[in-house]
């Protein structure tokens, strides 16, 4: 017969207690998230300010919109997180889960724009056509706001656990189909590149680039899909309440603010400002 697990110490479930309880606590680690947030999202529009003035002639190329969604998403975060207790307080509740699942699914289309990237550099390498890929990212994503979208509805008309818990299934799904894309395209790219010829031009830093990005990515997504999952089941894991501020720390920490943070670090190259040609002028005769 197999022992009983061993219950946590007074003392550490005592200051755990204490931690969640606390108002001060609560509004502290809320304000730190917001601050995190607010840094990534500086860090981004940065960014995208950066492209803008070296290459204005590119117009809004992949990797600005990618930049600039990353701007919108964390901005988001912080401004929920800073304004936590007042989105606490919004009628219907329905609305509290419409502004807390947004940005998670903004989170999703921002990531893939980067695995559209990867996809149409596969295609465009195989001499395919990729004019499908882009109208295929536009259905997923219209797909994907409509269904969720149809699951605020039901929530709203029909406001128990069994739909709360489909709601949040939904996101875990979601965020294990975008882990399979990375590790799919982002593996193809990695040994595509890792194929070409050694004399290639910049081979190996983007060889580094997609395996560090596709491996974050895909940890990423798949604990964004183990959390979402346990979170669904457990309700004393439930990030939607303000008493629960230390989980809120490590779940956020870990599948956004680390993974963007890292992403938008070894992304941070810049394209190169365009050299103009020199022109010889043509005699009239």
């Amino acid at each position: 017969m197999t022992a009983a697990p061993a219950p946590l110490p007074a003392e550490v479930a005592g200051w755990w207690e204490r931690v969640n309880g606390s108002p001060a606590w609560q509004d502290g680690i809320f304000c730190a998230l917001a601050v995190l947030y607010g840094i990534v999202a500086a860090a981004s529009c940065i960014q995208v300010a950066r492209i803008q003035c070296r290459v204005p002639e590119y117009g809004w190329t992949i990797q600005k919109v990618f930049q600039f969604l990353n701007f919108g998403v964390n901005g988001a975060r912080c401004s929920i997180f800073a304004f936590r207790r007042l989105v606490q307080q919004v009628n219907p509740p329905i609305f509290q889960h419409v502004i807390l699942d947004l940005p998670g699914l903004a989170f999703f289309t921002t990531y893939a724009v980067l695995a559209l990237f990867w996809a149409e550099i596969l295609y465009q390498a195989r001499g395919l056509m990729a004019n499908r890929l882009r109208l295929g990212f536009y259905t997923i994503n219209v797909v994907v706001y409509a269904l969720q979208g149809f699951l605020w509805l039901c929530l709203w008309w029909n406001p128990n656990h069994s739909m709360l818990v489909i709601s949040k299934l939904f996101v875990a799904g979601l965020s294990f189909f975008t882990a399979f894309g990375f590790l799919l395209y982002g593996g193809r790219l990695f040994l595509m590149l890792k194929y070409f010829p050694l004399e290639s031009k910049g081979r190996q830093q983007k060889l580094r680039e997609v395996g560090r990005v596709a491996s974050i990515c895909f940890c990423c997504f798949m604990a964004r899909c183990i959390m979402v999952c346990f979170n669904a089941f457990n309700k004393e894991a439930d990030l939607d309440v303000l008493d629960h501020p230390v989980l809120n720390f490590f779940y956020y920490l870990l599948v956004e603010i680390l993974p963007s943070s890292l992403v938008l670090y070894i992304l941070r190259r810049i394209p190169a400002k365009l050299q103009l040609s020199q022109y010889h002028l043509l005699s009239s005769g």
